[in-house]
C-alpha cells in the first residue's frame, strides 16, 4: 500500500511540475541584472559577434525628436548587410522561419534585406524592478490557463515551458495606455485594396503603477476599437475587457452597431473568429500576433534559436511613406522592410484533441528582450503551411516600451495577405493620450456611440 501510495504522490508532483506550478528559482531570478537583461534576455553577444551585447537599448530619443513627432529612425544610416532572396535562401535556411522560406519560394519579387542586429529594446526601470520582484513568486494556475501571484513585471525571464513566452507576451509592458489611429488593407491577388480606418484606445490594469492582484481584478487589457472608414463601416465599436484567467472569466466583449444604435454582447470576439473588416484574412487571437485564452492548445517550449525577424522597423514607420508606396500585389514592399538576426524563443502550439481552431499547429517566435512575438507560422488542418504572421517592431523610446508599429499576415495558399496597423498617414500611437478606465465602460460605448 505504501508502495502504491508513492506512486500515487510521485505521478501527482510530476503532473504538477508539467503544468509549471513551481515559482523560479531564486538562482535563477538572481540573474536578472547580471548575466541576464533584466527582462531575462542574454546580455551577451553571439559566438561570431553578428548578435551584439545587450547594453541597455535606447534610453534615450534620437536627436531632433520631441513627443509628439513621429519616430525618428536611429539607424537610418545603416546599410544592408545581404539579401536574401529564392536563389541564396538556401545559405540562411537554418535561421529562417518556414513561413519566410515559404514566401521567398512562392513570390520571385520578394526579398528579405538584412541589417545589423541592434538590440533596441528596453523598459522603464519599474518594469524592471517589478520583473525581478514577480518572477520570484509567479506560477502558472491549473491547466496553465492563468497566471498567479504576478502583476506588473514579465512573469516568466527564465522560461522553462512552452506557456512560459506566450505569457510574457501577454502580460508584456505596453504602456499604462495608448491611443492610435491607423489602417487596414487586404489587398487582392492583384492588388486593389479598400483603406478601412480605425482608431484604437488601450488600458492595461496589469501595468499600471500601483497595480495589485487585487486591482487587476482578473483584468490585463482593456480595449476600444471604433471604425472610422468607409462609410458602410463607419461608426461600428468594439469593446473587449481582456481577462487574465479566460476559463475561469471568459473575455467581456461588446459591439456598437451604429445602423441599430444598440450595445449588444459580443461573446464570439475570441479564438478564431474572424477579425473586424479583415475579409477573413486574420482570426480574433493574430490579433496583436497572439491574445486570448491559451486552453485550446499544447505548448512545447523547443528552445532558443538565431533567427531572421523583423525589428527595429522605422523604415516601415516612416511618414515619408504613403499606403500606396506599401501595399504592393501578394506581399507587402519588401523594399521597406528591415530584417535583422536575434535570439528568439521558439515555441509550438498544437491543437488538443477535440478542441476547434482553424489553425492546427502553430509556431512562435518570440524575442528575448522585449517578450515581443515576431513571426508565426501558422497550419491548417491537413498540416499545410497556411499563413505567416510578422509583427513589425519598434522601440517607443518616448515610454521607452517595444511594440509593433504594423503587423501582416500573408496568406500563403490564397497569394493575399492582411497588413493592420499601418499609421503612415496619420499619426503613431500616442502614449500620454488622456485615456482612464472609466472609458471602457459598456455605457461609455453607448454614449460614444449616439454622438
Amino acid at each position: 500500500m505504501r508502495a502504491k501510495n508513492s506512486l500515487v504522490v510521485g505521478a501527482l508532483a510530476l503532473a504538477l511540475a508539467g503544468l509549471g506550478t513551481a515559482q523560479l528559482a531564486p538562482s535563477d531570478v538572481a540573474r536578472l541584472g547580471n548575466d541576464l537583461t533584466p527582462m531575462g534576455g542574454e546580455k551577451a553577444g553571439n559566438a561570431d559577434g553578428s548578435i551584439p551585447a545587450w547594453d541597455g537599448g535606447i534610453t534615450k530619443a534620437p536627436a531632433g525628436y520631441k513627443p509628439g513627432m513621429r519616430h525618428v529612425d536611429p539607424f537610418a544610416a545603416d546599410a544592408v548587410k545581404f539579401t536574401i532572396t529564392a536563389a541564396n535562401m538556401d545559405q540562411y535556411a537554418a535561421k529562417l522561419t518556414e513561413g519566410h522560406k515559404a514566401l521567398l519560394k512562392a513570390y520571385p519579387s520578394y526579398k528579405m534585406n538584412v541589417y545589423p542586429t541592434r538590440r533596441s529594446a528596453s523598459a522603464p526601470q519599474r518594469i524592471y524592478d517589478a520583473t525581478k520582484k514577480t518572477a520570484a513568486t509567479a506560477k502558472l494556475g491549473p491547466n496553465g490557463n492563468a497566471v498567479e501571484n504576478s502583476v506588473i513585471g514579465i512573469p516568466f525571464p527564465v522560461p522553462k515551458e512552452g506557456l512560459h513566452p506566450i505569457w510574457n507576451h501577454l502580460l508584456r509592458y505596453r504602456g499604462e495606455a495608448a491611443r492610435r489611429q491607423f489602417v487596414q488593407a487586404a489587398p487582392t491577388r492583384g492588388g486593389n485594396y479598400t483603406l478601412v480606418e480605425f482608431e484604437e484606445d488601450f488600458y492595461s490594469p496589469y501595468s499600471q503603477k500601483n497595480a495589485t492582484e487585487a486591482s487587476v481584478k482578473n483584468r490585463i487589457l482593456l480595449f476600444r476599437q471604433k471604425v472610422q472608414a468607409p462609410a458602410r463601416l463607419a461608426g461600428g465599436i468594439l469593446l473587449v475587457h481582456e481577462t487574465l484567467n479566460q476559463i475561469k472569466q471568459p473575455r467581456d466583449a461588446w459591439v456598437y452597431n451604429p445602423g441599430q444604435r444598440r450595445v449588444r454582447r459580443a461573446p464570439n470576439v475570441a479564438y478564431d473568429n474572424p477579425g473586424t473588416a479583415s475579409d477573413g484574412m486574420r482570426t480574433s487571437d493574430n490579433l496583436d500576433m497572439f491574445n486570448g485564452g491559451v486552453d485550446r492548445y499544447d505548448w512545447k517550449l523547443v528552445g532558443k534559436k538565431e533567427m531572421y525577424v523583423p525589428y527595429n522597423s522605422y523604415k516601415l514607420h516612416s511618414g515619408k511613406l504613403k499606403y500606396k508606396d506599401i501595399l504592393t500585389p501578394l506581399h507587402v514592399n519588401p523594399e521597406h522592410l528591415r530584417y535583422e538576426l536575434h535570439r528568439v524563443w521558439v515555441v509550438d502550439a498544437t491543437l488538443k484533441e477535440g478542441a476547434r481552431h482553424i489553425y492546427k499547429r502553430r509556431t512562435f517566435y518570440v524575442d528575448e528582450d522585449s517578450w515581443q512575438i515576431l513571426a508565426v507560422d501558422q497550419y491548417d488542418n491537413r498540416d499545410q503551411l497556411w499563413r505567416l504572421s510578422e509583427g513589425f517592431a519598434l522601440n517607443y523610446y518616448e515610454v521607452p516600451l517595444t511594440w509593433v508599429t504594423a503587423e501582416v499576415h500573408t496568406d500563403l495558399q490564397a497569394g493575399r495577405y492582411l497588413a493592420y496597423g499601418l499609421s503612415n498617414e496619420t499619426v503613431p500611437f500616442d502614449f500620454s493620450a488622456k485615456i482612464v478606465e472609466a472609458d471602457f465602460a459598456p455605457d461609455a460605448l453607448r454614449r460614444e456611440g449616439v454622438r
